[in-house]
């Protein structure tokens, strides 16, 4: 005799429903928003009850406040997280059972992370007051021939060519630009960069001396350091410094070796080769689009006040102010109508029931993603950049049995508030490379003397993170350190 053994099975999603849910899915919380209300206008057989329900489990709410049964941690559940759909369409910062019970505050506008905006924009902005009218085409121009060191990819002789203005010209609003913070932008190379912050330098020497503000010896070992990095530069010994060549250095331009040390110690400590890598750079370059005034969150991460070392608290927004549903009396129409007309009204009602089915799936879909990885980054949420671990797209999706195509467009554009108030993009948990680079500062902070990139790999190695040479460098570039030749231990 034969037993049939039934086993559970998920039901592929239909074509329709599969590409509804996958746009749904890269929406952040603002756009799904305005997606509902766009399926509002255009469909009525959708409609939206005033009366605030769980998106999970469907018990009715009050006028504010997470669900109190999904927002709660279950008995046994130990260290994993609450995750939870949070269906409200204003922002508050939500805290443990502050949010459940609804008694939320207003979350200051200071907690929201400005919209990143572009270097040339950064620039632009300060010194816009300081401008002709004529000339702001002009720097306009310059500042879009930054690369993102913030050094010029194309000659001002060139530039002036093809804006037909004079060399003079260009060359004065090249210096307005120079000023500007991060200061040397704009420059031609990075020998002409720290030229250009060795003026700003020595102007604010000049006024300090001017307001008799003077400290003898403090300041005229910076007036010195100022003035020998100065012909450092203008000799063309930067790669001779590169190279700790300090006796070459000293006999060409006379000067005692020690001296050329201590130039070169306040080259390092005071000027940056390439301005605006430590504020742009791979991390801070943005398309030329239209940006937000403040970058809101997608999903708020908190800690329970009162148990520290209990279950975190996840809510995922869902900018709803009810309840999306069918509308009813569209069914009844339904049955009351014929032919063509009919037709119609099935069609709107089968779009309507799609949608709301597709609201939860997204809703499904980013609660399993951010159950797994804010178990997995615990100890980065609660303690530092240090501690991320290396967690990729692809693998997450093998664990969640879903395509890797699908996890993308989840993190895509995403934010998340964390626990200590940061707002950061979601896909900070995915950069391999955070807690390197962590700890790769922390190395070269506390080195007694510059560690050549060879003994920073050794010194990882020691910490369990195994890097090769170059990686050390590409590293070191993204956050702002420059080589061990041009570096002086603090």
């Amino acid at each position: 005799m034969l037993h049939q053994v039934h086993r559970p099975m998920q039901r592929p999603l239909t074509t329709a429903h599969l590409a509804q849910t996958m746009s749904l899915l890269s929406l952040t919380a603002l756009e799904l928003r305005q997606q509902i209300d766009q399926e509002l206008s255009a469909n009525p057989a959708l409609e939206m009850l005033e009366e605030r329900h769980c998106p999970t489990c469907g018990r009715r709410l009050g006028m504010r406040g997470a669900c109190p049964q999904c927002s709660c941690p279950r008995e046994g559940q130990g260290n994993e997280p609450v995750v939870f759909i949070s269906p409200r369409e204003d922002f508050y910062t939500g805290s443990g059972a502050g949010a459940s019970s609804g008694m939320m505050e207003d979350e200051p506008e200071e907690n929201y992370a400005a919209a990143d905006e572009t270097l040339a924009v950064y620039v632009f902005r300060q010194i816009a007051p300081d401008l002709q009218p004529e000339d702001r085409p002009l720097v306009a121009h310059l500042l879009t021939h930054l690369d993102e060191d913030g050094l010029l990819t194309e000659t001002l002789a060139a530039m002036a060519r093809y804006l037909h203005v004079p060399l003079s010209r260009m060359l004065a609003v090249q210096r307005l630009v120079q000023r500007a913070e991060p200061v040397g932008v704009g420059s031609a190379d990075v020998e002409e960069a720290l030229l250009a912050q060795l003026d700003v330098l020595s102007e604010t020497h000049n006024q300090k001396d001017s307001q008799n503000q003077k400290d003898s010896r403090a300041d005229a070992q910076r007036e010195n350091g100022i003035v020998l990095s100065r012909r450092i530069l203008a000799e063309g010994c930067l790669t001779l410094l590169s190279r700790r060549a300090f006796d070459e250095i000293a006999h060409g331009l006379q000067v005692h070796p020690a001296q050329v040390k201590q130039a070169a110690r306040f080259i390092s400590e005071n000027l940056n080769p390439y301005p605006a890598r430590s504020a742009w750079g791979e991390t801070r370059s943005t398309p030329p689009a239209a940006v937000q005034v403040y970058y809101r969150p997608d999903m708020i991460i908190t800690q329970q006040e009162d148990a520290p070392e209990g279950p975190l608290m996840v809510e995922i927004i869902l900018p709803l102010a009810g309840m999306l549903r069918v509308n009813p009396l569209y069914k009844q129409a339904l049955t009351e109508t014929s032919g063509e007309k009919k037709d119609a009204l099935r069609g709107d009602m089968d779009r309507a029931n799609l949608f709301v089915k597709c609201i939860q799936q997204r809703n499904h879909t980013m609660q399993r993603l951010m159950q797994r990885v804010v178990s997995l980054q615990r100890a980065f949420l609660l303690k530092g950049n240090k501690y991320l671990r290396p967690v990729t797209r692809a693998s997450l999706a093998i664990e969640l049995g879903l395509h890797e195509s699908t996890i993308s467009r989840a993190v895509a554009n995403k934010a998340v508030q964390i626990p200590n108030g940061r707002i950061i993009p979601l896909a900070c948990f995915f950069d391999r490379s955070l807690n390197i680079r962590t700890v790769l500062r922390e190395l070269i902070e506390q080195e007694g003397r510059p560690m050549s990139d060879s003994e920073l790999v050794g010194k990882l190695a020691e910490r369990g993170y195994n890097v090769a040479r170059r990686t050390v460098a590409k590293y070191r570039a993204m956050e702002g350190i420059l080589a061990s030749g041009a570096r002086q231990a603090g």
